[in-house]
């Protein structure tokens, strides 16, 4: 396999580079999501964050296709008379070929459709980060919280990724999403308020109180929903509806026509589903605390970028009767590394 090209960001200054991710050195947060894996790392005062698309495109195997592979800086592996072309490189050929790429993560955890899906997912691990400089460094990883209204069970999830961090010399430490987001997000509010992950296979939910999880789960609904159901009501495929929210969709302007009708509908539906989801766990739930100030709710997550996404949830939010106050809704600071930088500040927590 050919080196990875680092093409991350800091988030204060520059962008870092490849050279400089082999030489970082100390804690590491993780997020593995199901668009995008993420690692965090911090270098004095700065946090530094690198990722690559958590995808895969295969092509038949032979020498010389691997040989000019290697040689364009293709990130790969082989196996079963494949190559597996994994990350930024997958979405480039998938383009090329006019085919879509295929994703080792469905709905937030492991598929069971892809077979080499964690083959997948330690290939562009190894491509971001080096193996341990000493046994045992602290790395904090991201897990979705458990799906409401299904039977869907993480810890096969967990425990296959911590074996493959294990394997590369750390001592790792999983975290649920949401919390990440307010580890990373509301400090300013003594970590006390509602951290929303809002990923492509899911959302992630937090409700925590001076940095106590009071409760964390999931809804198996994300961009790709929004993607898929827009999609199938105009005929197109998903991969084209994604393209064309992605490249500027404003939820504050009257849609223009019948796409934009779609993604609408679609996009305020997720927001629905979201907040009753909470109203329905805080209403059910005997651990929710009495505050003594309303609490602020902070979005991450690709889907929660498109323009008015925030105003989208303050209309829903004006509809709900929630037994907690809310201050307000904000985005994340960096809504695609939001949860690797949460994942990093607690495994820095871990070693001091």
């Amino acid at each position: 396999m050919s080196e990875a090209q680092g093409t991350g960001k800091v988030e204060e200054t520059r962008p870092l580079k490849s050279k400089e991710l082999e030489v970082l050195t100390g804690p590491v947060g993780l997020d593995i999501g199901t668009t995008n894996i993420v690692i965090a790392r911090m270098k004095g005062t700065t946090y530094y964050s690198v990722k690559q698309l958590n995808a895969f495109f295969e092509v038949p195997k032979s020498n010389i296709t691997g040989k000019v592979l290697a040689q364009n800086d293709i990130m790969f592996f082989s196996r079963n008379n494949q190559l597996f072309i994994v990350g930024n490189s997958a979405e480039q050929f998938a383009s090329t070929f006019n085919a879509d790429t295929r994703r080792p993560i469905e709905g937030g955890l492991l598929s069971p459709k892809e077979d080499d899906g964690l083959n997948v997912i330690q290939a562009i691990i190894k491509t971001l980060l080096q193996p341990a400089k000493k046994q045992g460094e602290a790395l904090c990883f991201s897990i979705p919280g458990a799906p409401i209204h299904t039977a869907t069970n993480v810890l096969y999830h967990e425990a296959v990724i911590k074996r493959t961090l294990e394997g590369m010399g750390y001592n790792p430490l999983s975290i649920h999403e949401g919390f990440a987001v307010v580890l990373s997000e509301l400090a300013d509010d003594s970590y006390t308020g509602i951290g929303i992950s809002m990923g492509g296979g899911m959302c992630n939910i937090c409700l925590s109180y001076l940095s106590v999880p009071v409760f964390t789960y999931s809804i198996q609904k994300g961009g790709d929903y929004i993607d898929t159901m827009a999609g199938n009501s105009l005929g197109e495929p998903a991969t084209k509806i994604k393209l064309i929210k992605e490249k500027g969709l404003n939820l504050l302007k009257e849609p223009k026509n019948k796409l934009e009708i779609s993604l609408h509908i679609f996009y305020e539906d997720l927001v629905v589903n979201l907040m009753q989801s909470i109203q329905q766990v805080m209403a059910t739930s005997d651990r929710v605390p009495r505050f003594a100030k309303p609490l602020p709710i902070v979005l991450s997550g690709g889907t929660c970028m498109p323009t008015g996404c925030k105003e989208l949830f303050e209309k829903v939010l004006k509809s709900m009767r929630l037994p907690i106050q809310i201050s307000g809704v904000r985005i994340a600071t960096d809504p695609l590394n939001t949860t690797a930088r949460g994942a990093l500040i607690m495994a820095m927590s871990e070693e001091s």
